[in-house]
């Protein structure tokens, strides 16, 4: 698998705040936020239940990751994504970086990998305990 998810009974709305708040108490920024459906709006005026892809990186480790392998950062930020399920749930997914970094043939990276997966479980557990 290349990612992990939780359900939650939030608003999409606060759903995000959470993702976005739990994320920065664990390190993370978010460098992009993709609002999906605005976009597939926009571009192919399709009508999407709310979908949003945030991109969250961890300086520090993305640092030490980059300095390990500099074409990581093609793999690079961590996805995590937050949508409106069709019975109304709200769904947050995170990319799993132990699975995406396995790709890269370096004995630094799975350390790397297992601390930023942790640090993406705990964000996980954030929104859990805020239901």
């Amino acid at each position: 698998m290349y990612a992990f998810s939780i359900s939650t009974g939030k608003t999409y709305e606060d759903a995000v705040a959470t993702v976005k708040n739990a994320l920065q108490e664990q390190g993370f920024g978010v460098l992009t936020e993709i609002n999906v459906s605005a976009v597939m709006k926009k571009k192919l005026d399709i009508d999407k239940r709310p979908y949003i892809i945030l991109g969250a990186c961890n300086p520090v480790l993305a640092n030490q990751a980059i300095d390990a392998v500099p074409d990581i950062g093609l793999l690079l930020p961590c996805n995590v994504v937050v949508r409106e399920e069709e019975n109304g749930t709200i769904t947050v997914a995170f990319m799993d970086p132990s699975a995406v970094l396995a790709l890269v043939d370096n004995p630094q990276i799975p350390a790397l990998a297992a601390e930023v997966r942790s640090r993406l479980e705990k964000v996980r557990d954030a929104v859990a305990a805020t239901d």
